[in-house]
């Protein structure tokens, strides 16, 4: 069986190190899907949940919220400021957070406030995505 070695990694640790079947992830054009032997790849990634099938069949998610993916022919790394392991995302907390977004959003007083806010909203919408995707595979 051929498979991939795939490494996903926060600012703050590594989520994830092992070796996989397939990885789906969100590519800015686009939803990814990699298989091992893949052609080399850089591109940007969106907040979202990235995939892992490991080699014994298993899936493991990972909230990622955007950053970079390096695809080499036998390995896959995606970097992220942000990453959360599927199991460890918080319903109440992403809520929170995303009234947090909201509310900045209205109060916003320049265009940079705007930015930000809208940004962060983004991430909240895209990390409740991901964990209503990972609670559904449970």
């Amino acid at each position: 069986m051929s498979t991939i070695h795939v490494d996903v990694v926060s600012a703050e640790e590594s989520i994830f190190s092992g070796e996989a079947k397939f990885v789906a992830l969100p590519g800015e054009a686009g939803e990814l899907g990699i298989y091992p032997r893949h052609t080399p790849l850089i591109t940007r990634i969106k907040p979202g949940s990235v995939r892992i099938e490991k080699t014994d069949g298993q899936e493991e998610f990972i909230f990622v919220a955007g950053g970079i993916l390096e695809v080499q022919p036998h390995c896959v790394t995606v970097l992220s400021d942000t990453a959360v392991r599927g199991k460890d995302l918080d319903d109440e907390r992403a809520n929170e957070a995303r009234l947090a977004a909201e509310e900045a959003l209205k109060n916003a007083k320049s265009e940079i406030d705007l930015a930000r806010a809208t940004s962060e909203l983004a991430i909240m919408a895209a990390q409740i995505a991901a964990l209503r995707k990972f609670r559904q595979k449970k």
